[in-house]
């Protein structure tokens, strides 16, 4: 079980010399989570830096130690890591874009990252939080490490197959989603009729999900690719049980994910609620 670093009494043994400790650079969701848990059964150590208001507190059971900041303390997650003495980590989970414009309050460094970025677009973003922690001997690596058996794969996932109709809006969407991420707008969109219902804004799948869906009524393909530019660093596709359960909400029929760079959180429960609504999934080569 993780223990809080407000708690030194209380903290997890340092590692062996044999034992890599781990950094994992926490957003919301339970990939964190999913990354923590298989890290340490393949031997790492994981210490997390969890952002307030936004990773879920249940991290703290599946890691070795756990530190807490604000959003835009990024100077306080650099002297974390290395205080901790990690030399590679990881940066995983979402982070609400809506924090940009009500509750981020930066720090100096953070300020001067935010000064270099000649637009504010994800990517950009996050290639100059990795070029910054690199800087400082903090290698950034690949959000599928050590994951790779929860990648999405080619073909139909769930039980029930796409109609003729369905994979005609799924073609469509495919496309629709490459131009949006390749303006790094978003990485998902609804369709019907091969109609754009939603594409992806700052509020996020699942609300987009729940914009498009209110729009069709019923029967909404739901179309989630890489952008064409992605960096595998961070900002992966990810879909879990969660997402099955708002297309359920707005009767959408579809999700289509991009095979071997979409990340499918709790896969058997994921599959298991999408078979009993009726729910077709499917993985697209890129």
């Amino acid at each position: 079980m993780g223990t809080q670093s407000s708690s030194p009494d209380l903290q997890a043994p340092l590692p062996s010399p044999s034992s890599e400790r781990i950094g994992l650079i926490a957003g919301n969701g339970r990939f964190p989570i999913i990354f923590a848990e298989n890290a340490r059964r393949l031997g790492y150590v994981v210490s997390a830096v969890a952002h307030i208001d936004e990773t879920t507190p249940e991290l703290a059971h599946y890691v070795d130690r756990i530190h807490w900041i604000k959003i835009g303390q990024f100077n306080k997650l650099i002297q974390t890591l290395k205080a901790e003495g990690v030399r590679r980590a990881v940066m995983l989970g979402g982070m609400k874009k809506t924090h940009i414009f009500s509750t981020v309050r930066p720090d100096f460094r953070a300020l001067a990252l935010f000064g270099r970025l000649k637009k504010w677009k994800d990517d950009g973003i996050l290639r100059e939080v990795a070029a910054e922690l690199e800087s400082e001997g903090i290698h950034i690596m690949e959000a599928t490490f050590g994951l790779q058996n929860i990648l999405v794969e080619e073909g139909e996932l769930a039980k029930r197959q796409l109609t003729s109709k369905e994979m005609d809006d799924v073609r469509y969407g495919w496309e629709v989603a490459h131009e949006i991420g390749r303006l790094d707008i978003g990485q998902c969109v609804i369709i019907k009729d091969q109609v754009v219902l939603a594409v992806e804004a700052v509020d996020g799948t699942d609300e987009t999900i729940r914009r498009g869906g209110r729009l069709a009524k019923d029967g909404a393909v739901v179309v989630k690719r890489c952008k064409p530019q992605q960096d595998l660093r961070f900002d992966l596709p990810a879909v879990g049980p969660g997402t099955i359960e708002v297309m359920q909400e707005v009767k959408a029929t579809v999700l289509a994910l991009e095979a071997a760079k979409t990340i499918l959180l709790d896969r058997d429960e994921m599959l298991e609620k999408a078979n009993r609504g009726h729910i077709a999934v499917v993985g697209l080569k890129g």
